[in-house]
Order: structure tokens, then sequence, then C-alpha cells
């Protein structure tokens, strides 16, 4: 049975930062592309980062250059680190294995002073 489980979310003032982890089991995560994508009250999930299995990255231009999307294969774990967080990134954020309709439970993250 495939599970992706988010953690790390919460509440943190604009500037701040901090990091998403998505434990995956159940596949072979090396073998899988990993994906980020977010969903802010009343709008649509949207794609935020990628990482393919070669760790080749590309990021939705509104958090590039804050956002650092990783892996560790040995942990079957995907990361997110978000840095300069802004209100509008305020959103349940949610990991996806590509290629396939396996998604995780989201973890909230809220920027607000």
């Amino acid at each position: 049975q495939v599970q992706l489980v988010e953690s790390g979310g919460g509440l943190v003032q604009p500037g701040g930062s901090l990091r998403l982890s998505c434990a995956a089991s159940g596949i072979t995560f090396s073998t899988y592309s990993m994906r980020w994508y977010r969903q802010a009250p009343g709008k649509q999930r949207e794609w935020v980062a990628s990482i393919l299995q070669s760790r080749t990255t590309t990021y939705k231009d509104s958090v590039k250059g804050r956002f650092t999307i990783s892996r560790d294969n040995a942990k079957n774990t995907v990361y997110l680190q978000m840095n300069s967080l802004k209100a509008e990134d305020t959103a349940v954020y949610y990991c996806k294995a590509g290629g396939t309709d396996y998604w995780g439970q989201g973890t909230q993250v809220t920027v607000s002073s």
C-alpha cells in the first residue's frame, strides 16, 4: 500500500522559514520523480516544485530563489525548504509521486504576523 505522509507545516511570520518533509512507503522511491503542490483556500491546487530521479529540479516562478526541493533516497523522503515566506504562500502543501495518483494528506502552512 502506497503512503505519502507530509509533515513540518505550521504558523510562521512573514520572512520566516519552514521545512516540509514527505515520507514515502510502498513504492520504490528512487525510481519516481516527486512533486510538491499547494492549495490555498478557495483556489485550485497548483504545482510548486519537482525533483526528478536525477535530482534535476524545477520551480514555480513565484517560489524560485526562496524554495528548495531535495530528496533523500535512503530515507524515502522528499523535502521542501521554504525561506522568505510570504502571506501568499499560505496553503495546504501536498506531495505527489510523479506519474501516479499517489498523494499525501497535506500539511498546513500559514504565514501571518
